[in-house]
């Protein structure tokens, strides 16, 4: 059975930093292209970060770029999301999310993700 699942999330104050994982279980992802997306209450999930299966290309929401910095490590069939200068309004349930195995897109749709994983929460207080 496939798995995602993550962790590191928490309760932090603006400004402060978290790392968040995303470890796979079930068969490998090292092919798959994987995904952050992010949901906070009353709205729509929205993209976060995305990274090719080779970690050679990444994309990222405009809201966090330049803050936030995803990577993976195929070896150990994890994903992780380096979250800096948190604010606020970057409180959520961050999910990770696993694309089709050999594909070579990595979207920033949701509708681009075969697998996810049930999410941590992260809270930013100001």
């Amino acid at each position: 059975q496939v798995q995602l699942v993550e962790s590191g999330g928490g309760l932090v104050q603006g400004g402060a930093s978290l790392r968040l994982s995303c470890a796979a279980s079930g068969r490998t992802f090292s092919s798959s292209a994987m995904g952050w997306f992010r949901q906070a209450p009353g709205k729509e999930r929205e993209f976060v970060a995305a990274i090719s299966w080779r970690g050679s290309f990444t994309r990222y929401a405009d809201s966090v770029r330049g803050r936030f910095t995803i990577s993976r490590d195929n070896a150990k069939n994890t994903v992780y999301l380096q979250m800096n200068s948190l604010k606020p309004e970057d409180t959520a349930v961050y999910h990770c999310a696993a694309g089709a195995p050999g594909s070579s897109t990595v979207d920033v749709s949701n509708l681009g993700y075969d697998y996810w994983g049930q999410g941590t929460q992260v809270t930013v207080s100001s």
